[in-house]
């Protein structure tokens, strides 16, 4: 009987996968969190509007910063893992010269929408919490259109985040600094089944 010693997906490995991924199917896109290789969602049209919503709103809120979309991030250290968040809000030269997996030093946020699937749950609310807690990121926003809820996650301590403010669809929200944004959460009553 042989063993299999447990191997982990070196960086240049799984970028290698994800370029391929991406040139067998267009809507294909890979990450690699907690150990595991996974298959990001392909946004449907409310996800898409939220993302519009969010990003105005950031806009407004000063100048300097963007909201990425689809802008893949290295977390983990530990696992050398790689996500793509729905967006993450950064000074707007963050990702300049970085390609396609970025160093997240600069990010003050990222962003999740759940999509309707199956594993919705295991990577928006309990892998991807973690990665970025991990790799503290200041603020992890979670639109829930399962629960219609807002998430809040911030005070990184490199295992979790030590807050998470939950209020459902229709209430306010503050996106504490360094994001420092009054969120007004009822129009995301009109992007969800």
């Amino acid at each position: 009987m042989s063993v299999v010693e447990d191997r982990v997906l070196t960086q240049d490995v799984f970028e290698e996968l994800a370029r391929c991924a991406i040139r067998a199917e267009e809507a294909l896109r890979l990450e690699f969190v907690n150990g595991k290789l996974g298959v990001k969602a392909v946004p449907d049209g409310d996800h898409g509007r939220i993302i519009v919503w969010l990003t105005q709103i950031c806009m407004q809120s000063g100048p300097g910063r963007w909201l990425f979309g689809e802008q893949g991030i290295r977390v983990e250290s530990y696992r050398r893992g790689n996500a793509r968040p729905d967006a993450v809000l950064a000074p707007i030269d963050t990702f300049v010269g970085q390609g396609e997996w970025a160093s997240p030093d600069d990010v003050l946020m990222v962003v999740e929408v759940t999509s309707y699937d199956e594993d919705t749950d295991r990577r928006d609310r309990v892998e991807k919490p973690r990665a970025y807690a991990e790799t503290g990121i200041p603020v992890y926003l979670l639109i829930d259109r399962d629960s219609c809820e807002v998430k809040v996650h911030s005070g990184p301590d490199g295992v979790r985040y030590e807050q998470v403010v939950t209020v459902p669809f229709g209430k306010t929200v503050t996106l504490p600094d360094p994001v420092g944004i009054e969120l007004d959460t009822e129009p995301l009553k009109s992007w969800v089944r």
